[in-house]
């Protein structure tokens, strides 16, 4: 029930005052590059160059130009993925790095996720952790491009007991932020031993007609496709087939959306193979079959996930697009503690305080005594979108009697990376008491482009509890 007013802490069964005290959303908005380059990030921390695989673009990791600052040739660069990654470089329009540890978003390395437009997964062959699902997912859907390559089922080169199938068909189905089909594809358990699958016929799409010329086929050299189910995303799209497939099944190459991102799958990892690696390695040329069209298809597929124009990259990297999207993480907090950062206790279902929808709620101060909530997500808002509107609702019971002094408080800012105040966008206090909840609404259009964190910080004095109570949050962008 809304409304009592007895201090949190002696509460059991009697309901509670609510107390969101939204503490911290970071929200990041991180700029996609104002000009050229294009950033791309290669995978190389989940054993992508176990057995015979040399999924890399170079030796010098994290910066391939560690090996040769101006290469010409593939050769310049040492890796089965030199081609691609020397293709791109010698544009001039990308920037290219590899990451070698755990995958992370938001964070203060060189090569976290929100210093890029692109991650290429090339066959990862471990798991990732439950922190870097949420890390990829979220960068995704904050207006990243991911491009997942796999290979057949079976092949699982470190021994580990996980192929690249069933790894990144986790990421899809196992993830704190939205585990429902959210690409709305699935990866087949397949081992298909040769085929050269065909392109649609569709002249304006820019992965098959793009800068880097028309792609007509590709190849399978042992590899798998891809089932859509364009119920659960309606912008999945089938881009090249099996022979003697079509529709939802069958597709070796597809792309989606996701939140403001892009995605695309490659159903083998033979076409990306130039054949050249370090040392040891049993490698296949796919790269320049004479067959396919491999180059072009990997080229214009990064470009358009980088957010290319389609006219040889330069523009303004991943903000080029703006997809309308609800960026917020587990926003009506049903996952509980997932995507969010709190103090203890603020996310909850206690019986004791009622939510607006569902069963969980942030529950903010309340205590009738001196304490501090917080909450925090990070998000990523499009530099292309004009529209970014952050809502939330929110409910304020107390026990303070005054008609005219705020004695607990609720606020709400924005503050940069470092730490530093941008805006308080509200101030709430025990004043604002009602009966159920209210909803608030703010724009943020001001800091597309930039990072920043939205926080929420709820402050009680040292008597008669107030609780800040808020439910159902969003940050639409459009």
């Amino acid at each position: 029930m809304l409304g009592l007013t007895v201090p949190r802490h002696r509460l059991g069964a009697v309901l509670a005052g609510f107390s969101l005290v939204a503490a911290g959303v970071a929200v990041q908005v991180t700029p996609a590059a104002a000009a050229t380059p294009h950033r791309i990030l290669f995978d190389n921390g989940h054993a992508e160059t176990a057995g015979n695989a040399d999924w890399i673009v170079s030796t010098s990791q994290p910066d391939p130009l560690g090996e040769d600052s101006s290469p010409s040739a593939e050769t310049d660069w040492t890796g089965a993925l030199s081609s691609w990654g020397v293709a791109l470089q010698k544009t001039g329009d990308y920037s290219l790095k590899t990451a070698t540890g755990a995958l992370t978003y938001g964070g203060s390395s060189a090569t976290d996720l929100s210093n890029f437009d692109t991650l290429v997964l090339p066959e990862p062959n471990t798991l990732f952790t439950t922190a870097e699902k949420t890390a990829i997912m979220t960068f995704v859907k904050n207006g990243g491009g991911l491009f997942m390559i796999s290979d057949h089922t079976g092949a699982d080169r470190n021994n580990d007991g996980e192929d690249a199938v069933e790894i990144l068909n986790d990421l899809m189905t196992n993830n704190s932020v939205d585990s429902t089909d959210p690409f709305g594809f699935s990866i087949d358990s397949l081992s298909i031993s040769s085929d050269y699958p065909s392109a649609i016929s569709d002249s304006s799409n820019p992965v098959l007609h793009g800068s880097f010329g028309t792609v007509t086929k590709s190849l399978i050299a042992s590899g798998t496709t891809a089932t859509l189910k364009p119920a659960d995303n309606s912008a999945v799209k089938g881009l090249l087939y099996r022979t003697g497939y079509s529709g939802n099944t069958g597709a070796f190459f597809a792309t989606s959306t996701f939140g403001s991102g892009r995605v695309a799958f490659w159903g083998d990892s033979s076409p990306i193979d130039d054949g050249t690696g370090q040392s040891g390695n049993t490698l296949y040329d796919g790269w320049n079959d004479s067959g396919a069209t491999n180059a072009a298809l990997a080229l214009n597929a990064t470009e358009w996930l980088a957010g290319g124009s389609g006219s040889g990259g330069g523009d303004d990297g991943g903000g080029s697009i703006c997809t309308s999207a609800q960026l917020l993480g587990n926003n009506g907090f049903e996952s509980g503690s997932s995507t969010w950062s709190a103090t203890s206790g603020v996310i909850t279902n206690s019986g004791d305080e009622s939510a607006r929808t569902g069963s969980y709620y942030a529950w903010l101060a309340g205590y009738g005594s001196a304490h501090t909530d917080t909450l925090s997500q990070s998000v990523t808002v499009p530099a292309a979108c004009t529209t970014a509107t952050l809502s939330f609702y929110l409910h304020v019971d107390t026990a303070e009697t005054s008609t005219s002094t705020a004695y607990d408080t609720l606020k709400v800012q924005v503050l940069n990376s470092s730490g530093t105040v941008l805006s308080t966008l509200a101030t709430y206090s025990n004043l604002n008491a009602a009966s159920g909840y209210t909803q608030r609404s703010f724009s943020l259009a001001g800091y597309a482009g930039q990072t920043v964190t939205l926080k929420f910080t709820g402050t009680e004095g040292s008597t008669l509890q107030t609780s800040f109570v808020i439910d159902d949050t969003a940050l639409n962008v459009s």
